[in-house]
């Protein structure tokens, strides 16, 4: 018997670039990108509620244990999501979430060192 689907909580964010955008998270991995290991987190966007379509947030690994060692414990999976999620709507408010072209890979963008103590930062950690 198959598994049935899993029920999604569908949130709604106002950018600042004035869309609405309806959002859910879909998955979770550890991946690579260029041979460097991270935390990958998909999530399906709409921005008109007819089309969706899948949009990544990459938390590059080496930036997660450079924080871990500088302040001696590292983020629970709980706050790593939390940043992937802070870097989403981000994404929104910069306009930059946009449906990939027909038969292309989802866009995605990155967490790393420039961007982890400001999204760290507004979450109180």
């Amino acid at each position: 018997m198959p598994r049935p689907d899993a029920v999604r909580r569908i949130k709604s964010y106002s950018a600042a670039d004035g869309y609405v955008y309806q959002y859910y998270f879909f998955e979770g991995n550890r991946a690579q990108r260029h041979g460097r290991p991270g935390g990958e987190f998909t999530y399906v966007v709409s921005a008109n509620r007819r089309t969706a379509f899948p949009f990544k947030i990459f938390v590059m690994q080496s930036v997660l244990d450079a924080w871990a060692k500088q302040n001696g414990r590292p983020l629970t999976s709980s706050e790593e999501y939390a940043v992937a999620k802070m870097r989403l709507f981000r994404a929104f408010d910069e306009g930059s979430v946009q449906a990939p072209p027909e038969g292309k890979q989802p866009r995605e963008v990155l967490v790393d060192e420039s961007n982890l103590e400001e999204l760290l930062g507004q979450l109180g950690i």
